[in-house]
């Protein structure tokens, strides 16, 4: 009865929620899956790729994607991104070892690929101005809904179910919006013969790939392999520079960034996604390993983080209904500047309450400053670039995160091994609390304040990014609103 009153739109909007939190959950529910899947499947020298993999498709696929549902209209492009990621779900259940379950998380990444982009433009089509703010709010707020409920529901799967279901539980929800998608969302598409920029998608393919594959696996590869691999990367990038300028129908359309709002927004969300890497990844780090506290001090610590999104997403469009953008970026400035100078002061003997503080802080900053960037960029544009508008936004954060995750990791072990030459392997015996006991108190002090000294020099380059995130609120053009937008086109609920 519920459903039978909702409107067409808000059932094709309802879908695409559900579209994006199947693949916003993916990443955490399976973190927590992990050390069960790997005791039972082995191939632990595979861990990190079970994620590497996911990302590295995903990220190149993501452009490819907004560009085809251009050309092609979101409904088809949406349907097979869906059906590939459920193909790959599937698989991943039925994988009996770790390579197997490397390859078919790459085929889940194909297409989650095209799953974010293409559900986020939807919802870009079918609101305009002030309704488009509050639409892309709540999507923003599903990305953190996700991240808190995943290490809970992934937990308490592998308990009573197995793990396995873990990647099955997306079968139902996809098949769910995809049936959504055929019968309630329909659009008209001009026939228009496009020439699809095979080489654009090559080039991009191999540069993207080669550099992200370099970035996800630089502490394991050899420098010898490194080197050559991230200069063919380069060198791909290139020319893709060089081809995608010479192309009638690009599959990177650069003519994008010269809109102001839409290469800021772009700038920008390099910078949130490597501030949120370096600060999920190596927090807990400091939690357990600097501090003595419990995992699960860690995990309130990050939950905080992703607690204060959803109030920043929810807030920033409704101040975007009655501010510029420009002043609800600047707006977000403050909470962001705040929380990172935290962070920068951390210590062994920081209260931990003042850290959680500290993070819903930078949070509720993401949450506006995503806000911001999604609306003001699909108002920029019309349908016919919306798709490749959008997805270069969330590209442009998979760049940042790759890129965040390996610098920090750099600046992190630099500063550790000039404090512990013999560090080895000494943080995992510290975040083990048996193992950490048996250190005698004045070794353990030295290398905490190791772990902590050397932290430090993370969070002073996510203090400065967040100066630079401030300085890009200012250089927003004045005076522009998500009421200004233009209204949605080729695209109709019913």
């Amino acid at each position: 009865m519920v459903m039978a009153r909702m409107s067409p739109r808000t059932v094709v909007f309802s879908a695409m929620l559900l579209a994006i939190f199947i693949v916003a959950v993916e990443a955490t529910i399976v973190a927590t899956a992990l050390p069960t899947i790997v005791g039972d499947l082995g191939g632990l020298r595979y861990f990190s790729w079970v994620f590497g993999a996911y990302l590295l498709t995903q990220a190149v696929t993501i452009p490819v994607y907004g560009r085809l549902a251009d050309f092609f209209g979101r409904k088809t492009l949406l349907i097979i991104a869906i059906l590939i990621f459920l193909t790959g779900s599937i698989l991943c259940g039925f994988a009996h070892n770790m390579l197997e379950l490397i390859l078919f998380r790459a085929l889940q990444g194909i297409g989650a690929g095209g799953v974010q982009p293409v559900s986020t433009t939807i919802v870009g089509d079918l609101y305009i101005g002030r309704d488009r703010a509050r639409a892309q709010g709540y999507m923003s707020t599903t990305w953190a809904f996700a991240a808190i409920i995943g290490p809970l529901l992934g937990a308490f799967i592998i308990q009573h179910f197995g793990w396995p279901v873990i990647f099955w539980l997306n079968v139902p929800t996809g098949l769910a919006c995809i049936a959504v998608a055929l019968r309630a969302y329909h659009e008209t598409i001009k026939k228009v013969v496009h020439q699809i920029d095979y080489l654009g998608s090559a080039l991009l393919a191999i540069g993207v790939g080669g550099l992200m594959y370099v970035l996800v696996d630089a502490g394991n590869m050899p420098l010898a392999v490194a080197l050559p691999l991230a200069g063919i990367a380069v060198f791909a990038l290139a020319l893709l520079i060089r081809h995608e300028l010479r192309t009638a129908e690009p599959m990177m359309p650069f003519s994008l960034y010269r809109i102001r709002v839409i290469a800021i927004a772009n700038i920008g969300n390099v910078f949130i996604g490597a501030m949120v890497m370096g600060i999920s990844t190596f927090l807990p780090t400091f939690v357990q390993g600097a501090m003595s506290r419990s995992a699960v001090d860690a995990g309130i610590a990050i939950g905080a983080l992703f607690v204060g999104w959803t109030p920043g997403s929810i807030f920033g469009a409704r101040f975007q209904l009655r501010f510029s953008f420009r002043w609800v970026a600047l707006a977000g400035s403050i909470p962001l500047l705040i929380g990172s100078g935290i962070l920068a002061t951390l210590n062994v003997a920081s209260d931990f309450a003042l850290i959680c503080g500290g993070l819903a802080l930078l949070g509720f900053g993401f949450g506006l400053f995503n806000s911001v960037f999604v609306v003001a960029t699909q108002g920029a544009v019309d349908w016919s670039m919306r798709g490749s508008a959008t997805s270069s936004l969330i590209f442009m954060r998979q760049i940042g995160q790759a890129v965040g995750t390996a610098t920090f990791g750099a600046v992190f072990n630099l500063g550790l091994y000039s404090r512990v030459p013999e560090a080895g392997g000494f943080v995992a015996t510290l975040i083990d609390p048996a193992h950490r006991a048996a250190i005698p108190a004045a070794e353990l002090t030295r290398l905490t304040s190791a772990i902590a000294d050397s932290l430090h020099g993370v969070y002073l380059i996510i203090l400065g990014l967040a100066i630079v995130m401030a300085g890009l609120a200012i250089t927003l053009p004045s005076g522009l609103r998500a009421a200004h937008a233009p209204a949605a086109q080729g695209s109709q609920p019913g």
